[in-house]
């Protein structure tokens, strides 16, 4: 009985040695924490906007972006094998942006595209992070929030951007007409059911 025990717990302590001294320990909490704190950041300012990808969208995308990245380099793979790590992260977080892309609103006018690339750019941060690059990460991060919010501001102050709803609205006097258009112009045109009573 002593025996299995030993095993066990010997079991238990070599699944949990990946994280063989406390320089290991202490870097691993740093990448992942800077990636989470940087992810929060940018979904912290798609929550302001309202965005459904928001706060701990952001983060998640972030963390697991620097998981799928420090596991492997701490295993000891090579950067060359480890490319195609980056690559499935690259490839799985298109699938995420395309769920926020493919959305039409009333006005019939694709949104998301600014959501769904900042997706892919906590994406990147957390991949930076992750391989220990955090003044990489820190400084994109700073980028980005400078194009979500001051290039923003920027475009509305230019009216570069037009407000949503308006060009559709504005063309509802053209095409075939509706119901309402065709009631209002029975008057016009060959005579209606009228016309016989006032011939009789």
């Amino acid at each position: 009985m002593v025996e299995i025990t030993d095993s066990i717990w010997a079991t238990i302590v070599q699944e949990f040695s990946d994280i063989p001294d406390a320089a290991e320990a202490t870097r691993m909490v740093l990448r992942l924490s800077m990636a989470i704190l940087l992810g929060a950041a940018i979904g912290f300012e798609r929550e302001l906007r309202g965005k459904a990808a928001g706060l701990r969208t952001h983060m998640l995308v972030s963390l697991g972006a620097a998981i799928f990245v420090f596991v492997p380099l701490q295993s000891g793979m090579p950067l060359a094998d480890a490319s195609r790590v980056l690559q499935g992260v690259i490839a799985g977080i298109g699938f995420l942006g395309a769920g926020a892309i493919i959305k039409l609103g009333e006005d019939e006018q694709v949104k998301g595209l600014t959501t769904a690339a900042s997706i892919w750019v906590a994406a990147a941060i957390g991949i930076a992070a992750g391989m220990g690059k955090e003044t990489t990460a820190v400084v994109s991060t700073l980028a980005a929030l400078f194009i979500l919010a001051i290039v923003h501001r920027l475009e509305n102050h230019a009216g570069v951007r037009p407000h949503s709803g308006s060009d559709p609205g504005s063309n509802q006097g053209v095409g075939p007409r509706s119901g309402s258009d065709r009631r209002s112009g029975q008057g016009v045109g060959p005579h209606t059911g009228s016309d016989p009573k006032k011939r009789r």
